[in-house]
């Protein structure tokens, strides 16, 4: 679909207010944009890993709208004499900014998915761990750095936040060569790809969003790494697409482990993959270790699921949880008839390791 993209440069002091009066005009959902970079707690608060780079003038804010194409001249004319209006009243209290409106033809989905590219740029995610994006060079490679190539990003995914971190130190902890491992909410591959680069076997990513495991499957093939090593699907184990559950009586058996869940179930007799339109790709089986890097509300009820998936004596790393759950998740993987194993905290953040009975 094509939009029309109204924008607005004004200042940093004044972009709420652009946007609240653009809201009371009838286009709600103002997109704002300006260099200011985000405190620590405002990214714990909305829970970003993408290592922003502010540039730019700190002053300029730009607030911007999307208009349907078949809005007319006149009315796209109109809105914008009534921003003037406003931006000169407001500018009787506070800066406004130039006040310069821009009026562009866009798709919805052309260019902006490129756009966060310039702001990623390669890191040392542990001293021998380097996470590089492929569109971009980075010259501190050292023999013994076990190098991930991204190609494809999602919103949470790129490496950085600290449960991430709290996942690698427990896999390298945990993990044994040769061993396989089931990467639960893989975002965009990255703790499955580094799970194969850290030794393992076989790893099986699962997401319930069908771009993430495009995004991940693109990783994959970045860094070389056929489907025979580590392969990825689409389900939801907690709304009933569940690898291998073939029966009715084991579909109920998930049906019922779901519920109370908190997520909302879909048709619980889907394969895993038909949100991609294929069938099951992924055969049925257990591994060595599943990972979580998700969250406490999801983590809790995931824990009466996941031992069908861990061979005896199997790990269960989770991560994802803030300090004041963990002990709710410690709780619900006891109860599941896992032994805790260990605690590790890092910021605001815990990751528990527990294992299924032999």
């Amino acid at each position: 679909m094509i939009w029309k993209k109204f924008t607005i440069e004004t200042s940093v002091e004044a972009e709420d207010l652009v946007a609240a009066y653009l809201e009371e005009q009838g286009f709600p959902g103002a997109e704002i944009s300006d260099s200011q970079p985000l405190t620590e707690d405002e990214m714990k608060q909305m829970y970003v890993d993408v290592p922003l780079i502010p540039e730019g003038d700190q002053e300029t804010a730009y607030v911007s709208v999307y208009l349907e194409e078949n809005l007319s001249q006149e009315e796209i004319q109109a809105l914008k004499e009534n921003v003037e209006a406003e931006l000169k009243r407001l500018s009787e209290f506070l800066p406004t900014g130039t006040g310069r409106i821009t009026v562009e033809e866009t798709s919805d989905d052309s260019t902006w998915q490129d756009n966060w590219k310039q702001y990623y740029q390669p890191f040392r995610l542990e001293e021998d761990i380097v996470i590089r994006p492929v569109w971009t060079e980075y010259a501190d490679i050292r023999p013994e750095d076990k190098v991930v190539n991204i190609s494809s990003v999602m919103a949470f995914g790129t490496g950085t936040h600290e449960t991430t971190r709290l996942c690698i130190g427990q896999l390298r902890k945990y993990l044994k060569e040769g061993q396989s491992v089931f990467d639960v909410g893989c975002g965009s591959g990255i703790l499955a790809i580094l799970s194969v680069l850290l030794g393992a076997g076989y790893v099986h990513g699962l997401d319930i969003d069908p771009q993430a495991v495009i995004s991940s499957k693109e990783n994959a093939e970045a860094n070389g790494l056929s489907r025979d090593r580590i392969d990825f699907s689409c389900g939801n184990l907690l709304a009933g697409n569940i690898i291998g559950a073939r029966t009715e009586e084991e579909k109920e058996s998930y049906r019922k482990a779901s519920l109370g869940s908190g997520i909302a179930a879909v048709n619980p007799v889907q394969l895993v993959d038909l949100a991609m339109g294929e069938e099951d790709t992924v055969p049925a089986r257990t591994y060595d270790i599943v990972v979580a890097n998700i969250l406490a509300d999801v983590i809790i009820p995931l824990s009466g699921v996941i031992p069908r998936y861990l061979v005896p004596g199997g790990i269960f790393i989770t991560s994802g949880i803030s300090t004041d759950r963990a002990g709710d998740v410690r709780q619900a993987m006891r109860k599941n008839g896992f032994e805790i194993l260990d605690t590790v905290e890092m910021g605001e953040w815990v990751s528990v390791v527990a294992k299924i009975g032999e």
